[in-house]
């Protein structure tokens, strides 16, 4: 994996870049003097892992031949205060087609975020992850 991470503006204006073109804008919380616009590190951190557990799920449930036309995903993550501020936890609510039995999906993720999910292996283990499944309301 190679990206590339350019400085776009002044003074935390980022863009990272893949090597397929791929880019996303970053920024520094406005509290810091950043824009506020933009995704910060922590927010793509906390999306980097609900997206690594949503395709590994969305995997399982093709295989298990368990067609689901809406799957979403609120992430809620809460830091610890102090210079550095990493993840106390970060919550994961999915949601799903109303077909998709619920204690299956409930025991899908855990098996996703113990063995499968990179993002999950990479991050420190004192962040707990908590998971909730619900069905995606008419």
């Amino acid at each position: 994996m190679q990206l590339f991470l350019s400085r776009t503006g002044e003074p935390f204006q980022l863009e990272l870049q893949n090597d397929r073109e791929n880019k996303v804008l970053i920024d520094a919380a406005a509290a810091i003097g950043g824009s506020g616009y933009e995704f910060r590190p922590m927010e793509l951190m906390a999306g980097s892992l609900a997206a690594c557990m949503a395709i590994d799920v969305l995997s399982i449930l093709k295989k298990k031949r368990l067609r689901t036309d809406q799957f979403h995903v609120r992430i809620d993550a809460a830091r610890k205060e102090g210079t550095p501020a990493p993840f106390k936890n970060i919550q994961l609510e999915v949601a799903v087609d109303r077909h998709i039995d619920l204690d299956q999906l409930r025991k899908t993720i855990t098996l996703v975020l113990d063995k499968y999910c990179s993002v999950a292996a990479s991050l420190d283990k004192d962040i707990e992850i908590i998971t909730h499944v619900k069905h995606i309301e008419p």
